[in-house]
């Protein structure tokens, strides 16, 4: 399989993102699994671009990274991690 590009990664984090609704996360490997199947083989390699993504789109204000439910500091987050779009104005 091919790596897919980040234009691919974005789209799937905003669709699922937008799927699940205001106010509600994703898990990233939710994101990995759509683009890379089942299978961790599949799906294990996209975790690090999917972050590097996700990472990219909070800076741009279209995703908000959460971790223990509340926003991180994209320059500067560990661990486990939530995905959900940003609350209306």
């Amino acid at each position: 399989m091919t790596q897919p590009d980040e234009t691919e990664l974005e789209a799937t984090i905003l669709k699922l993102a937008g799927q699940r609704g205001q106010g509600r996360t994703i898990c990233p490997s939710e994101a990995a699994r759509a683009i890379g199947g089942d299978h961790p083989e599949g799906w294990g390699p996209l975790m690090q671009p999917i972050r590097r993504v996700a990472v990219r789109l909070m800076k741009q204000g279209r995703i908000v990274i959460t971790r223990k439910g509340r926003p991180v500091d994209p320059d500067d987050f560990r661990g486990v991690y939530r995905l959900r779009l940003p609350e209306d104005e």
